[in-house]
């Protein structure tokens, strides 16, 4: 009798302990389905277009033919370099959203700052990361008609 009811016991414990704390991954793989891997920007992505809707937006080469202007994202921190001024900040990644945080600017007086300020406007908005063949994202804002396209670097 004292072994039933040890063992009845055990029982319970066992399943009390083993509700309410599955993740989100458990979860994802117990209904047959695998959680979005994070999109892997690393690397040198050059500025191909920025785009705050239809009618205003700017091709970073076609304003500066001579200079690349791009964004390098490093393990945790974006670091942007156009033809005159440079921005930093960390970032982070979980699936396919993107957080840019807020970070630090140089602030030199140029001839054309068409990139800088279009970067300005757009960046603070970045929160989806659309990857293509890993040599092509566009980092959208999800409310409006805001992005960024680039390229990924040779």
């Amino acid at each position: 009798m004292k072994t039933a009811i040890i063992t009845a016991a055990i029982c319970a414990a066992i399943t009390a302990g083993c509700t309410g704390t599955a993740s989100k991954t458990d979860a994802a793989a117990a209904d047959g389905t695998t959680p979005a891997p994070a999109v892997d920007l690393r690397g040198k992505w050059i500025l191909e277009n920025i785009v705050i809707n239809d009618s205003t937006y700017v091709r970073p080469a076609e304003e500066t033919p001579d200079q690349i202007q791009y964004i390098t994202f490093d393990d945790s921190t974006y670091h942007i370099a156009t033809n005159c001024n440079s921005i930093s900040g960390p970032y982070v990644i979980n699936g396919d959203s993107i957080t840019l945080g807020d970070g630090i600017m140089t602030e030199m007086a140029c001839d054309n700052m068409t990139t800088e300020d279009m970067l300005r406007r757009v960046l603070p908005h970045i929160g989806l990361v659309d990857l293509t063949n890993d040599s092509t994202a566009r980092l959208d804002s999800p409310t409006s008609s805001e992005y960024i396209v680039i390229r990924k670097a040779r």
